[in-house]
């Protein structure tokens, strides 16, 4: 089978379009020793990979015009010279956008598929999604059985994750999601106490009504006029976690920081961002936590799967026009 991998060739102008990749084709290349082949199965879809095609700076470098395109992903090891990773073994890592990775092991980790309801769950609960979620909350939100916590985009992949963790903490847990059946999701299955439909509702008027004491963590996924919203209704010394900017990401140099941040002051509150990568190395430790959530039903995960890899454009602009329910990924 010959190797294909999707190259980003130009920095998307707004929305990513097909014609900011390419896809080539080349002959699979030999192992050397050390080295594994993976056959890469499922990619990650994430909303940072917008800011990874731009030129701005960020916590990785830009990836290169030219250069395959950057994801997470997991697969299975079909070919092996190394001891570590036999073949028929599951692996993670940053795969890119290809169906086939050669790699001297570095940055992938083995995983037991079999334990898992899906092997996609080592992407969302179980990887970077979890781990950002649980972190989040845990870290940069010091959350505390008792308070009351909202989380944007609740429907999405770390939104859904963050509304369990606070809920499974002993949080009150106000979610926001745009539509009916987002809604009844976040609601009836994740179990938020209250949801907001900010497609249908005015959100600061249902904060008020949900939040009538304030707010004590807010975990944004979305920024613009929801981080607004709840920026008047903070408790004091609340904390707002600063995860994401999903509504911003394809903005330019049109987009908009926090009109109401002088609250900030009044309420003696933080605004703290942070990146996952931070705390890769603890992730034993939230999935020590997680694990016994999931065994007993208290922590799920929504899958939304895209079909082959020459789809991945379609399946990044589902992110950004909200279309993805769950945790977003590409199957090859």
């Amino acid at each position: 089978m010959s190797h294909r991998a999707l190259h980003l060739i130009a920095r998307p102008d707004g929305t990513p379009k097909d014609s900011d990749f390419e896809m080539r084709e080349s002959a699979p290349a030999a192992l050397a020793d050390g080295q594994v082949r993976v056959a890469v199965k499922y990619l990650s879809i994430d909303p940072a990979m917008r800011v990874w095609m731009s030129e701005q700076k960020s916590y990785w470098p830009p990836v290169g015009l030219g250069e395959v395109m950057r994801s997470g992903g997991i697969g299975e090891v079909v070919e092996t010279k190394s001891e570590k990773f036999p073949v028929g073994a599951w692996v993670s890592g940053m795969t890119g956008v290809q169906n086939e990775l050669v790699s001297d092991g570095k940055g992938l980790q083995r995983f037991d598929a079999s334990k898992l309801p899906h092997p996609g769950w080592a992407l969302s609960v179980f990887g970077a999604t979890g781990l950002t979620a649980y972190f989040g909350l845990i870290e940069i939100g010091a959350v505390k059985s008792g308070e009351t916590v909202v989380v944007s985009a609740a429907s999405g992949a770390v939104g859904s994750a963050v509304v369990q963790i606070a809920r499974n903490l002993g949080c009150r847990v106000i979610g926001l999601a745009g539509g009916p059946q987002k809604c009844a999701y976040v609601k009836d299955e994740l179990g938020a106490d209250a949801v907001i439909d900010y497609k249908n509702e005015k959100v600061s008027d249902a904060l008020k009504k949900h939040c009538p004491e304030g707010i004590d963590v807010y975990f944004d996924n979305v920024g613009g006029e929801i981080l607004d919203a709840v920026l008047k209704r903070l408790r004091l010394k609340a904390r707002i976690v600063l995860c994401g900017g999903i509504s911003q990401y394809n903005a330019g140099s049109e987009a908009r920081g926090p009109a109401n941040y002088l609250s900030l002051i009044s309420a003696r509150a933080r605004m703290e961002g942070f990146v996952i990568i931070d705390y890769l190395h603890r992730s034993g430790e939230a999935i020590a936590v997680m694990a016994p959530w999931a065994q007993g039903g208290k922590l799920t995960s929504k899958l939304d799967f895209v079909e082959g890899m020459d789809n991945f454009p379609e399946a990044l602009r589902r992110l950004y026009s909200g279309q993805n329910f769950g945790k977003q990924l590409v199957k090859i």
